[in-house]
């Protein structure tokens, strides 16, 4: 069975990015692939922080990505780059860990300015880590995602097409290799 992992790069679960987060999963549970979420910021923050490469929390997570794949990296965008939680989590894998994985990259940011962040910051860090394989960054604007009152979220349509482009495109990625 195909298994993805999404390691979601915010501070919290309150984040616009979660709407992204829960459209990711059920994508890919619609089609069959078993899903491991990774929320970072559920992590233990003192393993965190003192890249604790020991931390049983730390060894599980890197384990799950050891076995998937398909990764998909969401993260909002602080400061014109990935942020500073998913930075601490990157620097806790193993060298190579992405090497023959799928890998998605997704960001959600203020302004249209920040469209390259995940281009010149987050793809090359990815690469080192062994990533030959990454679709296309998808880049979602704040204001594309509707925070609903009861607590949801809604999002525009062009926004989910995008998405879903590359979302089909890497299920097929799977297929072939």
């Amino acid at each position: 069975m195909t298994k993805a992992v999404i390691i979601n790069g915010s501070n919290s679960k309150s984040s616009r990015l979660t709407a992204i987060h829960d459209k990711v999963e059920n994508y890919f549970k619609a089609q069959g692939i078993a899903v491991h979420n990774n929320f970072i910021y559920e992590l233990p923050a003192e393993d965190l922080i003192t890249a604790n490469f020991t931390s049983e929390a730390i060894i599980s997570e890197n384990k799950q990505i050891e076995e998937a794949d398909i990764i998909v990296v969401l993260t909002p965008i602080y400061k014109a780059s990935y942020t500073g939680i998913l930075k601490t989590y990157i620097d806790l894998l193993p060298q190579k860990a992405l090497r023959g994985k799928l890998i998605l990259p997704i960001a959600v940011g203020g302004s249209i300015g920040h469209l390259l962040a995940l281009e010149y910051a987050l793809k090359p860090i990815l690469s080192v880590l062994g990533a030959t394989t990454i679709a296309h960054s998808v880049y979602i604007l704040d204001q594309q995602i509707i925070r609903l009152e009861n607590g949801g979220f809604a999002i525009e349509e062009e926004a989910i097409q995008r998405l879903d482009v590359e979302l089909k495109q890497i299920q097929q990625l799977v297929i072939v290799n």
